[in-house]
């Protein structure tokens, strides 16, 4: 086992940042990569224009790399917000109409998976007043990916970077998972197993594989501290990939790391070039 054993992607909304858009793609094959997800590139429009999208959508099948992972619109990320859906009014709204068109793009291309940021406490507004619209809205994100034959995925992020966010462990995002299969009865809301997030909230996280791998859609990684490529910190990835597979996670880790102070293309040396296209 190993980091050799796994199916990478790159996320292209953290790595690669240095060059536009429609080059990343490109830049991730060329670097070995064959898989690639992204944040809702458009963070001022949940309703890009289609000329937007079908550059968007060229550009990934070009470079002839999977997309394998988007994010319903999430308002500014990177930035203060963390997600619109429980977020009442405009931003809510601006959620709603993103869904069909998210939905849209990432079935053209394959991909199935769709992660939904739960977004921020707002003030003045009661907590359960959110909940019961982040509810409502993500019984709707789970229909348009049930069409699509996609997963929802719910991601718990952590207190010291999203203090607003109300999803800061592991529990409290499989709780809200089990929320939304119960209320729609499709049973494709999956748990985001962050686990640089989840080490920055000092969770155990042998202990949260060993309890949550059964609900897991997807997993993210960075080294902790710094957020950085594998190697740059003290979190044991590798073995906790390796305890991820032993206990039957079978789907991609992303990439969601800095790359620090050097080009993107230079920030994956911890990693075999012949590991890096998926198997």
């Amino acid at each position: 086992m190993g980091f050799a054993d796994q199916r990478f992607n790159v996320n292209l909304s953290i790595l690669f940042t240095e060059l536009p858009l429609l080059e990343r793609p490109a830049a991730a094959a060329a670097a070995g990569f064959t898989a690639v997800e992204l944040w809702w590139p458009w963070i001022d429009s949940p309703t890009p224009e289609r000329s937007e999208l079908d550059a968007l959508r060229t550009a990934v099948e070009d470079a002839g790399v999977r997309l394998t992972g988007l994010n319903f619109y999430a308002g500014r990320l990177p930035g203060p917000d963390r997600g619109a859906l429980s977020v009442p009014g405009e931003e809510s709204e601006r959620f709603r109409a993103n869904i069909d068109v998210a939905a849209g793009f990432a079935g053209s291309l394959g991909c199935t998976a769709l992660n939904a940021l739960y977004g921020n406490r707002v003030d003045g507004v009661d907590p359960a007043e959110q909940d019961a619209l982040a509810l409502e809205n993500l019984a709707l994100a789970a229909r348009a990916a049930d069409r699509i034959g996609a997963t929802l995925l719910i991601e718990a992020l952590n207190r010291a970077e999203s203090p607003l966010y109300p999803l800061v462990s592991a529990p409290a995002a499989v709780t809200v998972v089990d929320r939304v299969n119960e209320a729609t009865g499709l049973g494709n809301a999956r748990f985001l197993m962050d686990l640089y997030h989840l080490s920055m909230n000092g969770e155990d996280l042998p202990s949260v594989i060993e309890r949550y791998a059964a609900a897991t859609g997807h997993v993210q990684i960075a080294d902790n501290p710094g957020r950085g490529a594998p190697g740059t910190g003290s979190l044991p990835l590798e073995d906790l990939l390796d305890q991820l597979a032993k206990a039957g996670y079978e789907g991609w880790v992303g990439l969601e790391y800095k790359p620090g102070d050097r080009p993107s293309s230079e920030a994956f040396d911890w990693l075999p070039a012949a590991a890096r296209a998926a198997r």
